[in-house]
């Protein structure tokens, strides 16, 4: 597995302190994110998953806990929009750069608006895809919204 990816390089350059760690990739897990968190030994609203949606037709990246459904609704509002949708995977993948499953919202090929929900910053330090499949960074989640840049509301 790869150590530095995209994700890994945005992180070094923007300075951001954070930690790998690598686990059992499943691609047959029905949730990736609760996976991940069970891998890992730690609750799932420590490890945040990254969605590729479409608000008001425009690409939006929400960030969450990967035990929680995002809001649409919430969603849509917090970016100014009136409706969202999740994107389709082939075109997440394009956009982003990232193999779905291995979706970070670091380093992605065009930089789209991102919102993390509230939630994520009740954590000292969180796990965010790292880039690709099996690989997770853990990260406060204040050097998280500062270095995307994201604008933080509740999405559940």
């Amino acid at each position: 597995m790869a150590k530095a990816t995209p994700a890994t390089r945005a992180l070094d350059k923007a300075g951001v302190a954070y930690e790998l760690h690598a686990y059992d990739y499943d691609p047959d897990a029905p949730r990736v994110g609760l996976q991940a968190a069970e891998s890992l030994g730690v609750t799932p609203d420590q490890v945040l998953k990254t969605l590729m949606t479409l608000v008001d037709g425009k690409p939006v990246c929400a960030v969450l806990a990967s035990d929680q459904e995002v809001a649409m609704k919430k969603l849509a509002a917090a970016a100014g929009g009136k409706s969202a949708q999740m994107m389709k995977p082939a075109d997440a993948e394009r956009m982003t750069g990232y193999r779905v499953g291995g979706v970070s919202p670091f380093g992605q090929k065009r930089q789209v608006p991102t919102i993390v929900d509230a939630g994520a910053l009740q954590h000292a330090k969180v796990f965010v895809n790292g880039g690709q499949r099996g690989l997770q960074v853990r990260l406060s989640p204040a050097d998280m919204v500062a270095v995307l840049p994201a604008q933080v509301a509740s999405l559940t």
